[in-house]
């Protein structure tokens, strides 16, 4: 089912938590919104999910207003970074409390949560206590627990924060093939750039309680629109236009054209030089900024190297919008 955001608000005091903010998620898509701490990125997910109450705008699931509605009777499943399972239940019990409270009859309710356990690959574990789990198989627990009452909308807040960075991109797959084969909407809320890429069909980019930026991860990557929405997904090479021979006061220019040429139509001192990802990773000073770039051939700190850019490769940067 589709979602609707509209001029919504969310005040704390005298503060816009969230100020404004209209977004449309198209029904199976993967929504990630990304930003700095007190972008307002989780305040947002919780007045969709009705944990926090809203100063203006509306929200709908499917056309249908929601805004007005009691958490328990929105068609949403939350799942937070900490778990938030119950110590003294059962995995088993741990996923079929929803449908407890719900009235589904016990033997239905037993098979659904047998059904969520193999799906999330915790066969067997039914019986044991959620202490005796890893982080990576809590998590699993806590998404077969939202999935259980099978909500139209899944919204997931920093789901990652506590799993181990060697157990994220198993966990990222799996919950994204688990809710593309639902055909369930989701939205999910990280800092982490490489999770939103890794798990959203499109990503959103908050600062100061607005969206800023909107559009596909390669879309978001390679064209920002702003320092600030470049300088939040991992991007160095910022200078001034002039340097490129462009107008602009600030462009961006992509990893993928820059090149280390004796030709080029830059020049500049290597300030460092060191091996990454199977390559020879390069800083540059150019003068009024930096270039990052990959050599073939390891280079010397402080040598004088030319740079070869590719026109097609350079963005123009707006000034921030908030």
């Amino acid at each position: 089912m589709s979602v609707g955001i509209t001029n919504l608000t969310v005040t704390f005091g005298d503060v816009d938590a969230v100020h404004g903010v209209s977004l449309e998620v198209a029904s199976s898509e993967r929504l990630a919104i990304m930003g700095p701490s007190g972008a307002g990125k989780s305040t947002l997910l919780r007045a969709v999910a009705g944990l926090e109450p809203v100063a203006d705008g509306s929200i709908s699931v499917d056309g249908a207003d929601i805004a007005s509605l009691p958490t328990h009777r929105r068609p949403v499943g939350l799942m937070f970074q900490d778990y938030a399972l119950f110590p003294h239940m059962s995995v088993s019990e741990n996923v079929a409390f929803g449908l407890r409270m719900a009235g589904m009859d016990p033997a239905k309710r037993s098979r659904r949560v047998a059904e969520l356990l193999e799906m999330v690959d915790l066969i067997g574990y039914g019986s044991r206590p959620p202490s005796t789990l890893s982080g990576g198989e809590r998590q699993r627990v806590a998404l077969a627990r939202t999935l259980a009452p099978e909500p139209s909308v899944v919204l997931l807040d920093e789901p990652l924060g506590s799993i181990d960075q060697v157990l994220k991109d198993d966990l990222i797959a799996q919950m994204r093939q688990i809710l593309s084969t639902l055909g369930i909407t989701s939205i999910y809320v990280t800092h982490d750039r490489a999770e939103a890429e890794a798990f959203a069909t499109r990503i959103a980019v908050m600062r100061r309680g607005s969206i800023i930026r909107l559009g596909t991860p390669v879309e978001v990557w390679k064209d920002p629109g702003t320092e600030f929405v470049a300088r939040f997904m991992g991007h160095r090479n910022l200078v001034s236009g002039g340097s490129v021979g462009r107008s602009e006061d600030r462009v961006l220019i992509l990893p993928s054209a820059v090149s280390a040429d004796p030709g080029g139509v830059l020049r500049g001192i290597v300030r460092s030089s060191s091996f990454r990802d199977g390559g020879n990773r390069v800083e540059v000073d150019i003068g009024d900024g930096t270039i990052e770039l990959d050599s073939h051939e390891p280079l010397s700190v402080g040598e004088s190297i030319g740079i070869s850019v590719e026109p097609d490769g350079i963005r123009s940067l707006r000034v921030d919008e908030v």
